[in-house]
């Protein structure tokens, strides 16, 4: 097993990446967007619609005699070469902020660690499943999936186009029935079939029902919505399910968790293919995670506004032009302030960062706004009060209350174990939940 550990959002010289040349090859220089069809699973989605990634990103990216990774975390495999993108804020031989993000925002089972004796295929494999609770309830807040469907029936009952080939085989001698099938609209369909066998597939695992009991509900209703659930007919629904691929933007959510429950069903017993060509893999990127795990923090006093999914979205002009998507917005009218997310150390916030944000604070008339990004430094509040006047009038004075504010959330360095890391940057939340309540 040849396996090459990097960060994301660093430089590394090509001849490091010998070892993993097969992965380099088919990787490099290619868009997420190219790759959505290779076996790599992105979250969240890459695709036009999707929320907070886009295609035109890289995983890595030439730039003369280095490779520059992309802001993305998580495994590829192909064949015996593994590459393991870790978080640049983790210090150690073991990513537990990676773990950490994954446990808050997308509900990863904190029963698992990522950091066993399994080896890299099966870690891919358990984080798919763990994800699936999250698309599916995602998938689900639009309501049951339905669409038309082709029946059969053998009945007295004639409704629909007879089966002339199928009546002689079933209805000979003649007794009364007529084979004929029948185009309905129903929930019962190929998709919804996909979602109930890759329920029961997980169900079927030590860890299932735990995995599965904060989706209950959705569960449910999926095996309400399909009595025709066969347990033998899986090859055939995941067939299907390949032939038949959601297209339509509405149901973006749906169209990822039918591409998440076949990269299940159909890599059970083989894994990922181990033994011929393709690449597979999991990523997450790195900005998404550290911006939904902020929110998980603050959110209760914040607006939050999502840039891709078109949600939250408000205007910087009376006609409606200028889009614009603060990461938070404070709700406290009397004291607003503007929020932003840096998933980047604290001397990368500069300049564009600066512009944005304070475009923002005049926008919703904000005297404060804060950059939160990880710190491994222990780095103190740095503020920075906005500047008044011009030098060519000599005039030049900060102003007394308007600025802002980087903060950093202090990322532990130095733990033993992954409990450990949980104890010290809980501490680390506290303080940064109570700085907000002084301020606001």
């Amino acid at each position: 097993m040849k396996q090459l550990k990097i960060k994301d959002n660093q430089y590394e010289k090509k001849e490091s990446f010998s070892e993993v040349a097969s992965i380099v090859k088919r990787v490099a220089d290619k868009t997420l967007g190219n790759l959505q069809n290779e076996g790599i699973f992105v979250f969240p989605e890459c695709m036009n619609d999707a929320k907070d990634i886009t295609r035109e990103q890289f995983i890595l990216q030439s730039y003369n005699d280095k490779y520059c990774t992309g802001n993305v975390m998580g495994f590829l495999g192909m064949e015996s070469e593994r590459i393991v993108i870790e978080s640049r804020f983790s210090v150690g031989d073991k990513d537990y902020f990676f773990q950490y993000l994954l446990e808050k925002v997308v509900d990863y089972p904190n029963f698992v660690n990522l950091y066993t004796d399994m080896n890299q295929d099966d870690m891919v494999y358990h984080l798919l499943l763990f994800l699936f609770p999250y698309y599916l309830k995602s998938a689900m807040r639009k309501g049951p999936f339905k669409t038309y469907i082709c029946k059969k029936y053998n009945d007295r009952n004639i409704n629909g186009v007879i089966d002339i080939a199928r009546h002689i085989r079933l209805n000979t001698p003649f007794i009364g029935n007529v084979s004929y099938n029948q185009r309905e609209y129903s929930f019962d369909n190929y998709l919804m079939e996909l979602i109930r066998h890759t329920i029961e597939y997980i169900k079927g695992k030590s860890y299932g029902y735990a995995l599965l009991k904060n989706v209950k509900d959705e569960v449910k209703l999926i095996v309400e919505s399909t009595q025709g659930y066969c347990a033998s007919e899986r090859r055939i629904i995941i067939e299907e399910n390949k032939k038949n691929k959601l297209s339509h933007a509405y149901y973006h959510e749906y169209r990822s968790l039918q591409k998440l429950c076949i990269m299940i069903l159909q890599n059970q017993k083989h894994r990922f293919g181990l033994g011929n060509r393709r690449i597979y893999g999991i990523l997450f990127d790195g900005a998404w995670l550290w911006e939904e795990y902020i929110n998980t923090l603050i959110g209760e006093q914040f607006y939050h506004p999502m840039n891709k999914a078109r949600s939250g979205q408000q205007k910087l002009f009376s006609d409606g032009s200028g889009l614009i998507y603060p990461d938070f917005i404070g709700k406290n009218s009397a004291n607003r302030i503007i929020v932003d997310a840096k998933y980047k150390p604290i001397r990368n916030i500069a300049s564009g960062d600066y512009l944005q944000v304070l475009a923002y604070m005049f926008r919703f008339d904000a005297k404060w706004g804060y950059y939160i990004y990880p710190d491994i430094y222990n780095s103190n509040v740095k503020e920075l009060m906005l500047n008044q006047g011009v030098t060519f009038e000599n005039s030049v004075s900060p102003r007394e209350n308007i600025g802002v504010k980087k903060v950093g959330l202090s990322i532990p360095c130095a733990c033993d174990n992954y409990q450990e890391f949980v104890n010290q940057i809980q501490k680390s939340e506290e303080k940064l939940k109570q700085h907000f309540k002084e301020d606001l």
